[in-house]
């Protein structure tokens, strides 16, 4: 796999466009952006998770693991 950092800027409609990458056309690509605003707030944050389809093998069966008779409670 090869590792391309392009650093841009959003546009005033929060999309972004790219520089030419110097890979050939037709490459199946991931993107990740990494954001230096402020972190995002919590409902944001959750909506952003809930929606991320790389967690969604922890909705597996397999991945249960744990039931409420593990750990025990939280006191302050």
């Amino acid at each position: 796999m090869k590792t391309i950092e392009i650093k841009t800027v959003t546009n005033s409609d929060g999309s972004i466009s790219l520089e030419p990458t110097g890979l050939k056309g037709g490459v199946s690509v991931r993107v990740l952006i990494l954001s230096e605003e402020d972190e995002l707030d919590e409902k944001n944050y959750l909506k952003f998770i809930s929606n991320n389809p790389s967690l969604d093998f922890l909705n597996e069966p397999e991945e249960n693991v744990y039931s409420i008779k593990d750990g025990k409670p939280f006191k302050n």
